[in-house]
């Protein structure tokens, strides 16, 4: 287990991480835009041959951003664009502009396509979910809402949901990401939160509701709520004060123990987390994060680690648990960050 980023000694490494720009990156950037547009011709085959036999460091260089424009990791974040835009992403092109001398333009190619896929991935998802949504928050961003009945909503990053408090009711929809509920004690109008796969029914209490593309996650502060599922509502289950469940599809999970205090400490701007693998960590990170993060190293998912972060500073808790874990953060243009 790897241990870091405990209270007050999270900003000591940030600083260890590499930026961008770097002169080997850069030149890495550009021979990977060039080989992307058209096979080499031999002469440049041979200046390019030579370049990475100046340093170990420039195979390495390169290798990992051809690794990293062919992950599945850029290739989902674009999968939320048009078909359109996608079309270069298909075929595994940068176009560069004639507009600039050569060397730059294919540079500023290389890094403009990645940062049109992080940006047009980041925005197109949000700009659909305006058409239904009352309330939003953007990327990193939380969001305090007073409710038409005097309930209390603090919507969490990337989130938006929908309400109807028509005719004396009290439904919130989660359309994506998480809010926590402080709800008015009203025992004639239940209040009630909707996810995706799950429903949660209150009359007076204190809650979380998170929502996935697999799954909803009800976490109670204090009172008592009844979850039960969308497509089945004979299939609920009672919580009492610090206990957590999910809903799917097909079913409600077993309910457990969790320290509400953990996992809502987002209220407070932390994360933390005990004895967690460094995947999952990495994943919670990337929803507070504008850009994209890479790992180009499987170790990662072997890796257990805890620790308590600020969330104003993602790339600072990334840069550190990179430091502990023994791997390397690079900073590229567009917010992307790549660990290998």
């Amino acid at each position: 287990m790897i241990r870091v980023g405990q209270e007050g000694a999270e900003d000591d490494k940030a600083g260890e991480a590499s930026a961008y720009p770097d002169p080997i990156v850069d030149e890495a950037l550009e021979w990977l835009a060039r080989q992307q547009n058209a096979p080499l011709a031999r002469a440049d085959q041979q200046q390019f041959q030579e370049w990475l036999r100046r340093s170990p460091r420039h195979g390495e260089e390169f290798r990992s951003l051809e690794a990293m424009w062919g992950s599945p990791e850029l290739r989902k974040a674009a999968e939320g664009l048009p078909a359109a835009a996608r079309g270069s992403m298909d075929r595994r092109r940068l176009l560069p502009s004639a507009r600039h001398p050569r060397t730059r333009s294919l540079r500023g190619a290389a890094a403009a396509a990645i940062v049109m896929i992080a940006i047009g991935a980041w925005q197109y998802p949000a700009l659909m979910l305006r058409w239904r949504a009352d309330y939003i928050t953007a990327t990193g961003d939380r969001a305090n809402v007073s409710l038409p009945d005097g309930s209390l909503m603090l919507l969490n990053t990337a989130s938006a949901v929908s309400i109807d408090f028509r005719n004396g009711q009290r439904h919130v929809t989660i359309l994506e990401g998480e809010a926590f509920f402080d709800v008015r004690h009203d025992p004639a109008h239940p209040f009630r939160v909707a996810g995706h796969f799950g429903e949660t029914e209150v009359k007076g209490t204190a809650f979380a509701v998170r929502t996935e593309s697999d799954r909803d996650t009800v976490v109670l502060e204090r009172g008592r709520v009844e979850v039960s599922r969308l497509s089945d509502s004979g299939d609920h289950v009672e919580l009492d004060p610090g206990e957590m469940v999910t809903a799917t599809a097909k079913a409600l999970s077993t309910v457990v123990r969790r320290d509400p205090s953990e996992i809502l400490a987002w209220r407070d701007g932390r994360i933390i987390f005990e004895n967690q693998r460094l995947s999952r960590v990495l994943d919670e990170l990337r929803r507070y994060y504008h850009g994209i993060v890479i790992v180009a190293d499987g170790r990662v998912d072997d890796l257990v680690v805890t620790g308590n972060y600020r969330l104003d500073d993602v790339p600072g808790a990334i840069g550190t648990l990179a430091d502990a874990a023994g791997e390397t953060m690079t900073r590229l243009p567009g917010g992307i960050i790549l660990l290998r």
